[in-house]
């Protein structure tokens, strides 16, 4: 095993963790048939067959996923520190990966990454929208963005806004035909927007507390997104009540082109978190995007 190429098990920890030749080749900027014939070399070096093919999917094998728990983990740790080296140089490098719902992407990471990156041309930034729990580690991002109750306790959690509140809201043409909902319960009369998460694969409940007292409401309606822009713009054309940040709305409510209801139960609550795992906070590259994001900055 000393003397295997090291690139071999690179090919062989990206295959496995996509899970596709395709998607690794396109990774890796190889031809599937070249990936097909490392790992082929590779297993008949150990003696072992590592990955299980079919016309439609790849797996590993008992053997094959002993040896990517064992690879895969000391490899990211080795590509990290090799990122962090840019740290010597003059100026900060490389590329950061966020991933991160729309609204903090909208209100946080594009305007406060975007007066920072002019002075740093060098440094990148690929911005994924994801309403997913994302691994972080497994999907080799460097930072992910989620609410403060959402983030893995084993990482290091940096606050970047204050605390949010949400606002339950419709255009005055939907409460022509609609009344207006008081209580929780009222909503299930109501025609609600949805927003439809992947990790559930459920909509989004809505979390409604007042006094003390927590409810949480699944809505139904003829409508269902997988983003806030669209949910916004379906509120504003009358098409039912929406549940959104109320930084998203207050203008429009001060003009009229949407009504708040049920204010009382939306209580504030913790606020986005920018997340990391420990050994990437040595990067120069993440010290100038995460100071950057820092709510207290």
């Amino acid at each position: 095993m000393a003397r295997e190429n090291f690139n071999d098990l690179q090919v062989f920890v990206t295959v496995a963790r996509e899970r596709s030749f395709t998607r690794a080749a396109a990774q890796l900027g190889v031809s599937q048939s070249a990936l097909s014939h490392t790992v082929r070399g590779l297993e008949e070096r150990l003696g072992v067959r590592l990955l299980t093919r079919t016309t439609r999917s790849v797996s590993m094998t008992e053997a094959g996923e002993r040896l990517y728990d064992t690879v895969a983990p000391r490899m990211r740790e080795i590509e990290a520190e090799v990122a962090a080296i840019s740290e010597y140089r003059d100026r900060p490098a490389g590329t950061i990966r966020i991933t991160t719902a729309e609204h903090a992407a909208n209100t946080l990471v594009w305007p406060r990454l975007s007066a920072v990156l002019p002075a740093y041309p060098d440094l990148h930034v690929e911005l994924t929208i994801d309403y997913g729990l994302a691994d972080i580690v497994a999907q080799r991002y460097d930072i992910g963005i989620r609410l403060g109750g959402r983030v893995a306790k084993d990482m290091i959690a940096v606050p970047i806004s204050p605390p949010l509140r949400m606002a339950i809201v419709a255009s005055p043409a939907y409460f022509t035909t609609n009344t207006a909902p008081q209580l929780p319960a009222d909503l299930a009369a109501h025609n609600c927007i949805g927003l439809r998460l992947p990790t559930h694969g459920g909509l989004m409940v809505w979390d409604l507390e007042k006094d003390g007292e927590e409810v949480n409401v699944r809505v139904d309606g003829q409508w269902t997104f997988n983003g806030s822009s669209a949910i916004h713009r379906a509120a504003l054309a009358g098409a039912g009540l929406a549940y959104l940040p109320e930084d998203m709305v207050l203008d429009d409510i001060a003009a009229g082109a949407l009504r708040r209801v049920m204010e009382d139960w939306c209580d504030p609550f913790d606020g986005y978190y920018a997340y990391y795992p420990s050994r990437r906070q040595s990067s120069s590259a993440m010290k100038v995007v995460i100071e950057a994001l820092r709510a207290d900055r």
